[in-house]
């Protein structure tokens, strides 16, 4: 199991004071940063180790950072805390983002992201709770993570605890059946601390959703389930912090989240060929630019 790097961990806290108590622009700005940070950590991830998925990585980054850096009731210095919030990651060949994500809160220090994909690395291409802390279960088959959470859930009612879950999907990942049997169990036990939240950035592996199996009317689809529905600009961290906030309707909410695949690099954004695609040094150059300006 990786280790806690407790200054960056206390910089993290520091962050998430920072935010809370900010008003809306400013807490806005301080998450835009960090996003920007951590799609900047992805590209040269996934550019080191030659492989990885990283539209995806780059259309979740927000959600991820937003979910993190404000809502999230976590530790980095105490990762398996009994009473914490879960956060799963059901789309878990996102792991680069994931991974980048955690190292900026301090669970791991940043320099092990430059092992990532290599041979017998804990950073590999899945997430793994048994070597990397803030991972709540090994995700990449999908369909999985869902019933997990739902399972996640119910416990934390058991315990009463007051603990949340979130569980974060891909949008063809809900072409897998076990993920509707989930939204059903959910509901029929009114799990209202579950939030489900999809990015919903309309690209799977060789085509687009709706040209694959057609997912819309999406919304529709969980509020016939028995979800509280919400809609959100997957890349506004404001957008973003109103639809994270708990259930009010005594319901799981479901939150989808319209994304870009590649948001943030122009010649990567909502191109399918993208899905696991690795950029040259130069478009890593141009990348880098474009993030940084």
């Amino acid at each position: 199991m990786l280790a806690v790097d407790h200054s960056t961990a206390a910089d993290h806290h520091a962050l998430r004071r920072a935010v809370r108590a900010a008003e809306p622009p400013e807490a806005v700005r301080l998450l835009r940063t960090l996003s920007t940070e951590v799609r900047l950590t992805i590209v040269d991830m996934i550019s080191r180790a030659r492989m990885g998925h990283i539209g995806g990585d780059l259309s979740v980054t927000d959600i991820l950072v937003t979910l993190f850096g404000a809502v999230l009731d976590v530790d980095p210095e105490h990762p398996r805390a009994p009473g914490r919030d879960r956060l799963i990651l059901s789309k878990g060949h996102c792991a680069a983002a994931l991974y980048a994500t955690l190292a900026r809160c301090g669970y791991f220090p940043a320099a092990e992201l430059a092992t990532y994909m290599a041979p017998y690395s804990a950073l590999n291409g899945h997430p793994n709770r048994q070597k990397v802390p803030g991972v709540e279960t090994n995700t990449g088959p999908l369909g999985h993570g869902f019933p997990v959470a739902v399972g996640c859930a119910l416990g934390a009612r058991l315990r009463g605890d007051g603990a949340r879950t979130f569980v974060v999907l891909g949008d063809g990942e809900l072409q897998e059946g076990s993920n509707w049997e989930a939204a059903m169990s959910a509901s029929h036990h009114g799990l209202d601390r579950l939030c489900a939240v999809v990015d919903r950035n309309r690209l799977q592996q060789g085509a687009r959703t709706e040209d694959t199996v057609r997912l819309d009317p999406l919304a529709d689809k969980f509020a016939a389930f028995g979800w509280e529905v919400r809609e959100s600009d997957g890349h506004d961290h404001g957008a973003l912090l109103d639809a994270f906030a708990p259930s009010t309707t005594g319901r799981p909410v479901a939150v989808i989240a319209h994304t870009v695949k590649g948001k943030g690099v122009s010649f990567i954004e909502d191109r399918v060929e993208w899905h696991h695609k690795v950029p040259t040094p130069d478009q890593v150059h141009a990348a880098i630019e474009e993030l940084t300006r």
